[in-house]
């Protein structure tokens, strides 16, 4: 670039010289050769007229370069100049078209790298929110709207006009801008655990805080479902361990109480032998839980599905959705575990119902019953491992639906309904 403008520079300064040399001829010859004024008057003009056409060619050319540095200057690198003479002036287009062709895969590149950063973002299973020192959000993603529970987009509101929806528990967390737990417990659903982080970063000479919100609820749940697990694999192996020779020793026992005709006796090895049929069906009901492979997803028609169910634990059925993406095998159990605890609630049979509708991207699932309800304090441990308020229940219905609907990534809710009853609300990934 130096080097073709040195020589342009070097080329108009002859240029120049040659010009004033020869518009200066008549004056010193005129003196001595008269025949000469026309001459050399002529040689002048005609210098002159070819500097005018090499300058206005020359400045037509700068001025095309000049609105070409000044596209770069707004961000619009698609401007290309014309001009390719094999010349100074040309190797300068040259080297300003390679430029601007650099540059626009340079844009392109960026543009796709915010693109993909922004999908990122957007999908981010935690909350976002930047806010700017005037207190003005300027980003957030669709967490943080789910979050503050607002039905628009958070950019350009204030952060007292947000305070208006979000949760107490968060406005105070944005007041403070301090990272510790939150906990948030909203009218009839579970408490939910949230980590607030604060950190300060300076955007366009401006400072910013940016305020990540994550849930804990589930990583905390999975935690406590992975201990209760690890329980129950060791109380099964070792009651499996003495459940075998003690079946064996009770089968034995019968036959030699039949050879004594002992009635009492095989009565005795009868009640034994019962009870370690009853225990074995229990642990592997335990085992079940404990042993719950990964759902292998599948789209799956509904309507079948719950007719099928249906001639078995009756209720009336509204369903909106033709498919729903889940294992087959764990969404049939998750269906007839909460439709039986329905049937046992005490209700009439007529007011056990099962809703599916799709909203926002989830499948939701209602079954709701007119039985008594569930108190408060059953309410939050009704999803707890081994919890259960029936004489002869092992406290793994709720708790096996609780560990399907989250291998599925989707949440459960359990809530009374206000004309009594219990709903519990099941929400799938579509």
């Amino acid at each position: 670039m130096s080097g073709a403008l040195g020589k342009l520079k070097y080329k108009i300064i002859a240029l120049i010289f040659i010009s004033i040399f020869i518009s200066c001829l008549p004056v010193i010859w005129f003196s001595t050769w008269q025949n000469w004024l026309a001459l050399s008057t002529f040689a002048s003009l005609s210098c002159c007229l070819l500097l005018k056409l090499f300058f206005q060619k020359l400045m037509k050319s700068v001025e095309a370069l000049n609105v070409g540095l000044l596209n770069f200057k707004d961000g619009d690198f698609s401007n290309q100049l014309a001009y390719q003479k094999d010349d100074e002036f040309g190797e300068l287009c040259r080297l300003y078209n390679e430029t601007a062709q650099q540059l626009r895969k340079e844009k392109q590149w960026l543009y796709q790298r915010e693109m993909m950063l922004d999908k990122m973002l957007q999908s981010a299973p935690q909350a976002l929110l930047l806010i700017n020192d005037s207190g003005v959000v300027v980003f957030a993603n669709q967490s943080a709207q789910n979050l503050v529970g607002s039905m628009q987009a958070l950019e350009g509101l204030s952060i007292s006009k947000l305070q208006e929806t979000a949760p107490q528990e968060i406005a105070t967390a944005i007041n403070c801008a301090q990272d510790g737990l939150i906990s948030i417990c909203q009218s009839d659903a579970e408490e939910e655990i949230w980590h607030a982080s604060v950190g300060e970063i300076l955007l366009n000479n401006q400072h910013h805080n940016l305020y990540i919100f994550k849930q804990l609820t589930r990583e905390l749940n999975r935690q406590e479902v992975a201990v209760w697990k690890k329980v129950i694999r060791i109380i099964s192996h070792e009651l499996n361990n003495s459940l075998g020779p003690i079946s064996s020793m009770s089968h034995s026992g019968k036959i030699i109480a039949t050879k004594l005709d002992d009635t009492r006796l095989h009565r005795v090895f009868s009640t034994i032998d019962e009870r370690i049929t009853h225990l074995t069906e229990f642990v592997q009901g335990y085992g079940t839980f404990a042993k719950l492979p990964m759902p292998s997803l599948a789209t799956i028609e509904i309507r079948p599905l719950l007719e099928s169910i249906q001639l078995q634990w009756p209720s009336q059925i509204k369903c909106e959705v033709e498919t729903v993406q889940a294992d087959k095998g764990q969404l049939e159990q998750l269906i007839i575990n909460l439709l039986k605890n329905a049937h046992e609630s005490g209700s009439e049979v007529d007011a056990i119902s099962l809703t599916v509708v799709a909203t926002k991207g989830i499948t939701k699932l209602l079954f709701e019953d007119g039985g008594q309800g569930m108190s408060e304090t059953v309410l939050t441990s009704a999803l707890v491992p081994f919890y259960s308020t029936k004489n002869s229940g092992t406290g793994l219905g709720l708790a096996l639906c609780r560990e399907i609907v989250e291998a599925h990534n989707g949440y459960i809710n359990l809530s009374n309904r206000p004309s009594g009853g219990l709903c519990v609300e099941v929400g799938l990934p579509s």
